[in-house]
């Protein structure tokens, strides 16, 4: 089925807004020396205490590549593992409060970087935008690991 042209205006509107937002994002990482996966790690563990496994599958990476940042996190004292309260044998990844600073930092920088976009529309224009974004990043697309010889 071919994509009717609302649909490809969509998606282009959606691409250019991510690709501007991901800009932004990959700046504000660089600042902190954080790369655009570690703030996706963040950014997730804000309000979530996902197991490893769902971590992997929401970013996108096989285990050994979570592992590997989760590790440089903690060393950073951003991220730490634990258990999952309801399954012992489960990892759980958890933010710190150093993390947590971090995050709100990073927020607070990010509302400012975009705030010449957003400031393009009026406060109904922003809510309804959201309401619209809602359906399309709710449940979060997961994505299938990136395979070791593929880069």
């Amino acid at each position: 089925m071919a994509p009717d042209d609302s649909t490809d205006t969509l998606v282009d509107g959606l691409v250019r807004s991510a690709f501007q937002v991901m800009g932004v994002l990959t700046r504000i990482g660089a600042e902190h020396d954080l790369s655009l996966t570690q703030l996706r790690v963040l950014g997730i563990l804000r309000d979530r205490q996902p197991r490893m496994s769902e971590l992997a599958a929401v970013l996108g990476l096989d285990k050994s590549s979570l592992s590997g940042l989760i590790d440089r996190a903690d060393r950073r004292g951003l991220l730490t593992r634990g258990t999952h309260q309801d399954d012992k044998r489960a990892v759980v990844v958890l933010i710190t409060d150093a993390g947590r600073d971090l995050t709100q930092r990073l927020y607070e920088e990010v509302l400012d970087a975009l705030a010449p976009a957003t400031g393009r529309l009026d406060p109904e224009q922003r809510q309804t935008l959201a309401q619209l974004l809602e359906p399309i990043l709710t449940p979060p697309l997961h994505l299938t690991p990136r395979s070791a010889g593929r880069r």
